[in-house]
């Protein structure tokens, strides 16, 4: 590649608004992040309708501030790139609609990027602390609030399914019973808090699939067993409050048994016949439940056990981002994937359909 390719990302999928510049040499030249988890908490979630609004609100602003923080102006852009699903339509609408004016506005081409592409191809950007490319093939764990699934990644727009969630995503499950005890929202940071002091063996929670052969996961019926622990614990109690320790040991068996899920699952992938065929080097995480310590913990060892590579991004671009929008906008680019005509957002968007 002769010219450095400069790239304006937008992201709105569900309730942060961000907007980033980013390079083709892997440089994050700004990044821009508008977080509505204030807005949300009162609620115990996200409410489209509320975040769709205060996307319209600040998306403008956001994208100023990006341009400005990388000393850049839309000429010295090659590339347009926003989020166009999957995510709550309302907020993809807003990022998308922003993205398709500034290019039909300046004759720049422009990328449809799926959201989760964007986490999928974000550890290429920034693979942890070092300056290592993560190189295709890679077998990637996506964990996320919508979303878990084990995927084959190889290359741009190639994806395999290798296993999914039947029912609830992993980071839903996080934020269900953090909210079954009063802990606020998002759950996922909360919950691993407070199970760092507390005894993983105290409640014995279910690890649904774990003893069957495949790489699916299921994550309904931990959930189930909370409710139910949760309502045996105030029957017996009078409805009293709920100890510290209580909430402790019962956050930490609650991480411990979808830990124990995807490692089970994720070893299981790494046995599978597609997989063995690939051969790929490394075991990549990411998705909003990468931040998670346990997690990346769990999957750096089960690396090693394989004789396999880890990596996963930094905390930072973990969580939905407009860097890893803009870093998956150059690497469509590069392809020759970008926008010939009109294009619906999408509520839903299989990775497997790109």
């Amino acid at each position: 590649m002769d010219k450095k390719i400069i790239c304006l990302g937008i992201e709105s999928s569900c309730d942060e608004t961000s907007a980033a510049v980013v390079d083709s040499e892997r440089n994050i030249l700004s990044h821009v992040i508008y977080s509505q988890i204030p807005e949300h908490q009162k609620y115990g979630g996200v409410v489209p309708e509320l975040a769709a609004r205060a996307h319209i609100l600040v998306l403008d602003d956001v994208i100023r501030r990006a341009l400005a923080d990388a000393g850049a102006g839309i000429s010295d852009l090659d590339v347009i790139a926003a989020t166009a699903g999957p995510g709550l339509i309302g907020g993809v609408l807003v990022g998308w609609m922003g993205a398709v004016g500034i290019a039909q506005s300046t004759g720049k081409p422009l990328v449809a990027v799926n959201h989760l592409e964007g986490h999928a191809l974000v550890p290429r950007l920034k693979n942890g602390g070092t300056d290592a490319a993560v190189e295709f093939p890679y077998l990637l764990l996506l964990a996320s609030g919508g979303h878990t699934q084990i995927l084959l990644v190889n290359g741009v727009g190639k994806y395999e399914m290798i296993g999914q969630t039947l029912d609830d995503s992993a980071g839903e499950a996080f934020d269900k019973v953090a909210k079954m005890l009063g802990l606020g929202y998002p759950g996922g940071p909360v919950v691993e808090k407070r199970a760092a002091g507390g005894d993983a063996a105290r409640f014995g929670f279910p690890r649904p699939l774990c003893d069957k052969p495949g790489c699916d996961f299921s994550f309904s019926g931990i959930k189930t067993a909370a409710r139910t622990l949760l309502e045996k614990e105030k029957a017996t109690n009078d409805q009293r409050p709920m100890t510290n320790d209580f909430v402790n040991d019962f956050c930490a068996s609650f991480q411990a048994a979808v830990v124990d899920c995807i490692l089970n699952r994720v070893g299981n992938a790494m046995r599978d016949p597609r997989v063995i065929a690939a051969a790929p080097r490394m075991i990549v995480v990411a998705g909003g439940v990468a931040k998670n310590a346990a997690i990346r913990g769990g999957i750096e060892r089960l690396a090693a056990e394989h004789g396999m590579e880890y990596g996963a991004p930094p905390l930072n671009l973990c969580t939905d981002n407009g860097a890893m929008i803009a870093w998956a906008g150059i690497e469509n680019y590069l392809a020759g994937r970008v926008v010939a005509g009109p294009v619906a957002p999408r509520p839903r968007w299989p990775l497997t359909e790109l």
